[in-house]
């Protein structure tokens, strides 16, 4: 690591450690510097835990964006573009607003439990069909475009279930649709950590095939490295990072995308475990200075995460677009 990549990365933490300490500072209802302490429910039980979520989930999903970009050789792939995060929705939906589940659910640590795995389901399966069909479509845009078609009828079927759904039940999935990092307890930090966590870390043993994929298939078979196993073994990855932060966080849109985009940008590298470390750094980041602005305009109403996401993520988009016109 030379000395202008440990200047990149100590400017990183810097700003990952003050955007933690905002988050925690000014993120919602009122309390001030003299309410910390182990007895104080603000903090240790709604501010601290939304904190660990922003870090949570920015890390999750960016780097989820950077395996799907890897392995689609797609700068423009991620979860929310590709309807990876709308399948995990869907699935989410069937679980909560079909008839016969809410007793079910009352259960708080099961009950999130069934979630997370129908989350997690329906992100696998969406990622699965986007991988067969990469097989059969040449173009990245094409490509784009059917994810953005499976986006929309997943969103058809959710609309559809959420018409006939009970209004109790409707309203709070709805709310969880617009994305939040704060109704997230300690309770699903204790699924939500050791998942989120274990999955990182196995990213991690997964750079060297990560580096040959770059170079497609041909390359990475060349050097040694089973490709078939290692882009299912990534997938499964990618999945389960989205279904996870989808499921505690509902659909967070264009950190799988931007972030990735940005570690680039800044490290100009090729090497993936330099963006595997700048990907948590970057998408923690994001997730705690975009919770900051959501708590800023007011104590008493909170703005939804995905409208601060999408306003980073989405010029970045149109202005890859229009750099690379080739696609």
């Amino acid at each position: 690591m030379n000395t202008y990549t440990r200047i990149k990365f100590s400017l990183l933490i810097i700003l990952f450690l003050t955007g933690a300490i905002l988050s925690i500072i000014l993120g919602g209802s009122e309390a001030n510097l003299s309410d910390f302490s182990f007895e104080n429910f603000i903090f240790w039980q709604i501010r601290v835990p939304k904190t660990i979520t922003a870090i949570l989930a920015g890390s999750t999903l960016s780097i989820a964006g950077l395996i799907l970009q890897i392995i689609f050789r797609n700068p423009l792939a991620g979860p929310y573009v590709l309807g990876i995060s709308s399948g995990a929705s869907l699935l989410v939906a069937v679980t909560v607003l079909s008839g016969g589940t809410l007793q079910l659910l009352e259960s708080d640590f099961f009950g999130k439990g069934i979630i997370v795995l129908s989350s997690i389901t329906g992100s696998i399966l969406v990622t699965l069909f986007i991988l067969y069909l990469s097989k059969k479509v040449n173009s990245n845009i094409l490509l784009l475009l059917i994810g953005l078609m499976i986006s929309q009828i997943c969103g058809a079927l959710q609309g559809a279930l959420e018409y006939f759904a009970n209004p109790n039940e409707l309203k709070n999935f709805v709310v969880w649709g617009m994305g939040s990092l704060s109704s997230t307890t300690n309770s699903d930090l204790l699924i939500y950590i050791p998942i989120a966590f274990v999955f990182l870390v196995v990213t991690l043993l997964f750079t060297k095939p990560l580096n040959a994929f770059l170079l497609g298939q041909s390359y990475a078979t060349n050097v040694g490295v089973n490709y078939s196993a290692n882009r299912f073994y990534l997938i499964l990855i990618s999945s389960v990072l989205t279904g996870i932060t989808t499921a505690f966080c509902g659909p967070i849109a264009f950190v799988g995308i931007a972030v990735p985009l940005l570690s680039r940008i800044i490290f100009k590298t090729s090497d993936q475990s330099t963006h595997v470390f700048s990907c948590m750094l970057i998408g923690s980041i994001l997730l705690l200075y975009s919770d900051v602005i959501c708590h800023t305009f007011s104590t008493s109403f909170t703005l939804p995460i995905n409208m601060i996401t999408t306003f980073v993520g989405a010029p970045l988009v149109i202005y890859l677009l229009f750099k690379n016109k080739q696609w």
